[in-house]
């Protein structure tokens, strides 16, 4: 349990951590490759050493830090909260008003964690074998860190800029709820408001050592919350009852999971798999482009459903029967039982619609099919395009700083880039570089540890800085 001494305590070691990065970096302000990178690690140990599990989240122990640190070096900072122990930090570079303004975003707070299953105590920071492990060290700490240290470069290096820089450090990005972008975009929109945002979603892929491609995400699925209810008539399970509500329920759960609702490709899934069958060897190449090509791409997709899962979830709306209620006691046919699905819908899918669609898939008067109250968990809006100046930017720092394409994606998951996007802004998730088998051996984000290359988060930070700098600097 939390409480008004442990938040005080916490927040007095957070002032202490400030006070010994002031003492720390005093003479001079890091300016140099090397002195920028001492001063990212230890502002990043810093923030990760703070626990802003969600919940409750307390991201006021990592802005009180941020705070610090923009009030030394004379930017404009604000806060914005509901709950005081739960606030929002705007900081802002003006610019000279020519071009509207450019917004990057963190979010403060992190999942939950299980200490046992940690090498090293998950707010630990530390650093060994060259990695930097952390609760949030990928999701989405190193977003935070890169946003601090390019702006304190921008105000630093006197950049001439034609945009305002906006620095957004969100709370409640894992949980939701009010505390967080909904509270800035719906009572603090002009302290946000920009052309452009650059957000966490995106990031650089190396596989066996070798660095792959980039991923700029620009637009994401929107999650749906479905109850399907199986109702009968109860009895004793002496006598079996073909109304036996777990058998409808059962059928019902079947022929959802076995529907695959119809591919639909968009800018973004066209322009991925295009790229993608570029630099592919030419057998996955050949099953790209059949996607790409039109006609009878039966086979080809249930290919990608068993070999590439994540792929076939671009594609089309998903369904995934995630939670199943039934029955109380062993001799007794219950007169109710449920399932709730996961629904991941593309950005233009008419819902109410869709779910007409699955109830006549599953075709059985005893089943109600219903969204949970309050609908999609994120608005919907249309994916950032691929035409802007921002994207064009980021393609060019891949190449330079990783050598490698730029491939768009569409998220599976969300971000509360939605919120923007709903607003007009073309959003674009970026990130640092990620080993792909890092996820699978436990150590990505959200997992029972997290980790980063102290190389990736450097290289990350470099990244950020460089595609700010391009798009809001004076030209």
């Amino acid at each position: 349990m939390i409480t008004r001494l442990n938040i005080g305590v916490t927040l007095l070691f957070a002032h202490l951590l400030l006070m010994t990065t002031m003492a720390m970096g005093q003479s001079p302000p890091a300016t140099t490759p090397e002195a920028i990178a001492e001063e990212t690690i230890r502002h990043f140990q810093a923030i990760l050493r703070l626990d802003t599990s969600n919940p409750p989240g307390n991201e006021i122990l990592v802005v009180e830090y941020l705070r610090g640190v923009f009030e030394r070096e004379g930017i404009e900072v604000k806060t914005f909260a509901l709950d005081p122990k739960r606030p929002n930090l705007v900081a802002r570079l003006r610019g000279s008003g020519q071009k509207r303004p450019l917004l990057i975003m963190g979010h403060t707070d992190v999942v939950t964690v299980d200490p046992a299953k940690w090498k090293h105590p998950p707010f630990s920071a530390t650093r060994e074998g060259g990695y930097i492990y952390g609760r949030g060290a990928i999701d989405d700490k190193s977003s935070v860190v890169a946003g601090l240290m390019t702006m304190l470069r921008l105000k630093r290096e006197k950049v001439v800029l034609d945009r305002d820089v906006i620095f957004l450090a969100e709370a409640s990005e894992e949980g939701g709820g009010p505390n967080g972008i909904t509270l800035m975009v719906e009572k603090h929109w002009p302290e946000i408001e920009a052309e452009y945002c650059y957000a966490e979603g995106g990031g650089v892929v190396r596989t066996g050592g070798r660095v792959e491609l980039a991923t700029v995400a620009t637009t994401e699925k929107i999650a749906h919350t479905v109850r399907v209810v199986a109702r009968g008539v109860a009895g004793h399970g002496s006598v079996p009852l073909r109304s036996n509500v777990i058998l409808h329920l059962s059928r019902a759960i079947v022929k959802v999971a076995e529907w695959m609702p119809p591919m639909r490709l968009n800018e973004t899934t066209r322009q991925y798999l295009e790229r993608l069958a570029a630099i592919s060897r030419p057998e996955e190449a050949t099953r790209f482009r059949q996607l790409l090509g039109g006609g009878d791409t039966t086979a080809v997709e249930e290919y990608f459903a068993v070999n590439l899962p994540r792929l076939s979830s671009t594609l089309r709306t998903s369904i995934s029967p995630n939670i199943v209620k039934g029955g109380y006691l062993r001799n007794v046919i219950p007169s109710e039982a449920e399932a709730t699905l996961d629904i991941r819908a593309l950005p233009d899918e008419d819902f109410p619609a869709f779910l007409d669609k699955l109830r006549q898939i599953v075709g059985d008067p005893a089943i109600e099919i219903s969204e949970l109250k309050g609908g999609a968990t994120r608005p919907g809006a249309p994916p950032s395009r691929l035409d802007t100046e921002a994207f064009r930017i980021l393609e060019a720092a891949n190449r330079k700083l990783y050598n490698v394409p730029t491939l768009p994606t569409m998220m599976t998951g969300g971000t509360d880039m939605a919120y923007l996007r709903a607003r007009g802004v073309q959003c674009y998730g970026i990130g640092p570089l990620i080993d792909s088998e890092d996820g699978p051996r436990g150590y990505g984000a959200h997992s029972d540890q997290e980790r980063i290359l102290e190389s990736s988060l450097h290289s990350f930070v470099r990244y950020h800085w460089q595609v700010v700098t391009d798009l809001a600097r004076k030209q």
